[in-house]
């Protein structure tokens, strides 16, 4: 195809792609602005050795593995609901919780999602708040150097997981667009054989056009 060829294709479908750009935004944009709102809430737990020598941050280290587990058990999520007096079971309040842990800095970091951010934040906090009340039990029968410290790093705070309505918005204007550009170059090569000017049989022929009969008006 030539340059004139796009051109012409553009003034006679452009507005496809357009009206299906348009089409698809403006329907992701619906669905998007119509879904309830998720947060998650994130809480960072720094794990403090009482002594910074190789064995005491080893220990540490390990630690780190089973704080995870204890974290993720349904005792834990129910302590959580019996606190909060939430309307959920532990299998549900497991799935809205995920914990990790990253021993090159000592930290253990929980998120919480729900619909409510104010409660996934005050989960997030009580959660935090039992392994602390657990190791500082555990610290009670150990010497002070060999004690390990758990602290909050800063209050857990509360961000829109989803919808992201402008993300949303604008993937589904680019896939309008392809998708404009796919149903306009369809239409074009079913039409492929359709002869509508000289320049069409000089080039499908292969032969000059040395005369044309004028079109009625």
């Amino acid at each position: 195809m030539e340059i004139n060829d796009y051109i012409r294709i553009i003034k006679q479908r452009g507005w496809l792609i357009v009206l299906l750009t348009v089409l698809t935004a403006v329907t992701t944009f619906g669905i998007s602005s119509i879904q309830t709102p998720v947060y998650v809430s994130n809480l960072t737990l720094l794990v403090n050795p009482s002594r910074t020598d190789f064995g005491q941050a080893q220990a540490a280290k390990v630690l780190l593995r089973g704080y995870e587990s204890w974290m993720r058990s349904s005792l834990r999520a129910g302590q959580v609901i019996d606190i909060l007096n939430l309307d959920m079971t532990p299998g549900e309040l497991l799935g809205k919780m995920s914990v990790s842990s990253d021993d090159s800095r000592f930290i253990i970091n929980v998120q919480i999602e729900d619909t409510n951010g104010d409660v996934a934040n005050d989960i997030a906090r009580v959660w935090g708040d039992l392994l602390i009340l657990r190791q500082n039990d555990i610290n009670a029968a150990l010497r002070k150097e060999d004690r390990i410290f758990i602290e909050f790093i800063d209050d857990p705070v509360y961000g829109l997981d989803r919808p992201r309505v402008k993300i949303n918005t604008a993937a589904g204007a680019v896939f309008g667009a392809l998708l404009g550009v796919v149903v306009v170059f369809l239409l074009e090569w079913l039409e492929s054989g359709v002869v509508r000017r000289s320049q069409d049989v000089e080039k499908y022929l292969d032969i000059p056009v040395i005369g044309s009969i004028p079109g009625n008006n």
